[in-house]
């Protein structure tokens, strides 16, 4: 168990790490060479097109100042200048309600600190209770400070009872605040945009064939008939898989192609030439430019040919699941979670073993010559089991993410947040009470062993609040030194350098090398969750477990924040459609009531668009365009984003009349037409608004680069 000591070290040692993170950081960012890496969002936006501080040919590299290198804490003043209103129209309202998560936590747990630390904390000192226990239980000086030194029927637990309402209130207070807010925002926001194709479109999925018919005409026959006054438009989303591949590899000989060429401008004497071989290592030898341009023709015939190919398979894989097999999918990844959470106990349980050294030692006093020497006791219970915990979570939202993909969503952000969903329940039962139960195991084990069954109740509640330690430690690893690496981004920083020393041959290949990232919802949702989970379990039985959080939410706000305007770009818009999700606390009777309040009386406005706010947005858009041909708007609207990539050619033709007839292939899937038909978005847009049928809205399904297997639009007016 941690003790006072081991918790000293492990401040120490994540707060140097921390320090030194935000120094290299801090000398990093300053170099031009690196301005791609720690400021890609600027480039995107058209706000950066090279290094402030270029100058000379050693000044385009390297920033020569040496007073930069004392302003290493700078950003933080710079990352508060922009407003929320500014951070919305830069990177978006998903951004804006993000950071706004940290800010709730500021203000729920300062004045819950306060009042604990000045409140509780004598409370608990003066009763003394474990010390009369020291011989049947491990525990240290720190724990003296808990819930668990009060006597059993102390009056005193009047005080814990009381401050548990007040603090639960005070909670529930500020999240019905700001979700009130934040659904406002989110209404704000949909209002504020362009139209949008998704505001007049359904997806259609498992169409079913009929014979003698294609599935567009079966589809558009079905809607004339049962939506005659609402139906406008149909469009088929086909396969572009190979298509794809030709389009990648058209691009990668277009980069020799410019290099060559500017290698040709720069040496005009000289023509490049290459080996016709395999990689240019042998064969006959020829003029780079003409080899390369012959490719490109050739590459380009097979794409043309490739273009009429019938039928085609679906991109996107998740919209050619059938239904049956959907069903079938969702079942496997609900075993498949349950066994990894179940399995994923056997590291917990070692961490554990880790953090709770007293506890061997008594069954296995053979260890205690080596656990014994203070540095490595200190280093082993303060900093080692946080950072082995960290460690084991390391891969688990990219694993999730896969189980998500294969459930069959067929949208990127409801994949993200059905990621970060089990993501949370996965550190609820594993790192939350996995930790809490294997933890109070192994330190009391000696006490389990020679104790009489009746006592081992009490010795399971005394001990509970002095696993605060072990998430103390947790904490400092992944809420200070963590976010700390987070902004350095030493990984992206090393991938950039590679690839522009061993891949970037154009300006076009350098700006595919900046990896800007995004927020990654999968990951920081649950982190998030997992600290308000904590500061309100442990705000009353272990008070001094809330400074550590408080210190989290502080330098995670700044953190994020820079990032956001700096580097992050969000690959879709949700319009903060994560937000009940975040929400959910789960505690009984009283907190889970004002959940469910909350859900009824706000969660509409993040899974459907008011009728009345959709009407004043069809008005305005019908006096402010009162021109716009809606059919043409809609016809390439879900076309593959590869069909995109030249401009110069019509790459596919889109019939979007009524009464003409439809494209001979059929869409690859057909599955039974039972499903109900979901709601598509695009990229950096808000959910659909509809004009019809307002009793039954279809569901809202997003993903920026899978638009519907089969699409059909409505009128914007019936």
């Amino acid at each position: 168990m941690a003790t006072l000591q081991d918790i000293g070290v492990s401040a120490l040692i994540n707060v140097l790490g921390a320090f030194a993170f935000l120094l290299a950081f801090a000398l990093l960012r300053v170099q031009p060479i690196n301005d791609r890496v720690y400021f890609p969002k600027w480039y995107i936006s058209g706000g950066r097109s090279s290094p402030r501080r270029a100058g000379n040919s050693v000044g385009k590299l390297v920033n020569l100042d040496i007073k930069t290198s004392f302003t290493f804490l700078n950003w933080m003043p710079q990352a508060l200048k922009m407003s929320e209103a500014e951070i919305i129209n830069h990177a978006g309202l998903d951004s804006a309600v993000f950071l706004r998560i940290y800010t709730l936590g500021l203000k729920i747990f300062v004045p819950i600190t306060i009042l604990a630390l000045v409140i509780l904390i004598p409370v608990n000192v003066s009763n003394g209770t474990l010390f009369f226990l020291r011989k049947e239980l491990v525990m240290s000086n720190i724990d003296k400070l808990s819930i668990s030194n009060v006597r059993p029927r102390s009056i005193k637990f009047f005080i814990h009872i009381a401050l548990q309402y007040a603090f639960t209130i005070w909670t529930c207070f500020m999240l019905y605040k700001e979700y009130d807010h934040v659904a406002s925002m989110r209404l704000h926001f949909l209002a504020s945009q362009r139209r949008h194709a998704e505001q007049f479109t359904v997806v259609v999925r498992n169409v079913p064939h009929v014979s003698g018919r294609s599935v567009l005409d079966t589809a558009e026959q079905f809607f004339k008939k049962n939506h005659p006054n609402t139906y406008l438009c149909q469009q088929a989303v086909y396969n572009a898989n190979k298509f794809a591949k030709l389009v990648r590899k058209r691009d990668r000989l277009q980069n020799w192609l410019d290099y060559n060429q500017l290698k040709s401008e720069r040496h005009p004497d000289k023509r490049p030439t290459r080996k016709k071989g395999f990689l240019g290592i042998w064969g006959e030898r020829v003029d780079s430019i003409e080899y390369y341009k012959q490719q490109i023709k050739l590459l380009e015939k097979n794409m043309a040919s490739e273009r009429q190919k019938k039928p085609r398979d679906i991109y996107w894989r998740n919209l050619a699941i059938p239904f049956v097999s959907l069903t079938v999918r969702k079942l496997i990844i609900s075993l498949s979670v349950f066994a990894l959470v179940f399995f994923y106990m056997i590291p917990i349980a070692f961490v554990q073993s880790l953090a709770n050294l007293e506890g061997l030692e008594r069954v296995a006093p053979f260890l205690r010559p080596v656990i014994e020497l203070k540095l490595i006791k200190s280093f082993l219970q303060g900093f080692l089991p946080g950072l082995a915990l960290k460690i084991f979570l390391y891969i688990l939202p990219t694993v999730l993410m896969v189980m998500s993909k294969v459930e069959g969503y067929i949208a990127h952000s409801a994949l993200e947040r059905r990621a970060a969903a089990k993501y949370y329940y996965f550190m609820l039962v594993n790192v939350f009470l996995g930790s809490i139960i294997a933890g109070t195991a192994f330190e009391q084990l000696d006490a389990f062993l020679h104790q009489s069954p009746t006592q081992i109740p009490r010795t399971i509640g005394v001990s509970i609040p002095m696993k605060a330690t072990f998430f103390i430690t947790y904490i400092m690893v992944d809420g200070w030194a963590g976010i700390a690496g987070e902004i350095l981004r030493l990984k992206p920083l090393i991938i950039f350098h590679l690839k522009n020393m061993f891949l970037v041959k154009t300006e076009r290949d350098r700006e595919k090398a900046m990896n800007p990232g995004s927020v990654g919802f999968p990951k920081t949702l649950p982190r998030l969750q997992l600290y308000f989970l904590l500061g309100i379990v442990y705000a009353v039985v272990t008070p001094i477990l809330l400074p550590f959080i408080l210190v989290f939410f502080a330098f995670a706000y700044l953190a994020y924040r820079h990032q956001i305007v700096n580097v992050y770009n969000q690959q879709y818009e949700s319009a903060a459609a994560f937000w009940p999700h975040v929400h959910s606390l789960i505690l009984p009777i009283l907190t889970l009531s004002f959940h469910n309040y909350c859900k009824s009386r706000f969660e509409p406005a993040f899974r459907k668009y008011p009728l009345e706010a959709t009407m004043e947005k069809d008005i305005l858009d019908r006096t402010t365009e009162s021109d716009i041909n809606l059919k043409a708007y809609l016809a390439d609207a879900y076309l593959h984003p590869i069909f995109h990539s030249f401009e110069e050619e019509e790459l596919v033709e889109v019939n979007v009349e009524r009464n003409k007839s439809h494209t001979a292939s059929d869409p690859t899937t057909e599955i039974s037409s039972s499903s109900p038909p979901h709601q598509v978005s695009h990229p950096r847009s808000p959910p659909p608004h509809y004009v019809y049928h307002p009793s039954s809205p279809p569901q809202h399904a997003y993903h920026p680069h899978s638009p519907p297997h089969y699409a059909y639009h409505y009128e914007n007016e019936p």
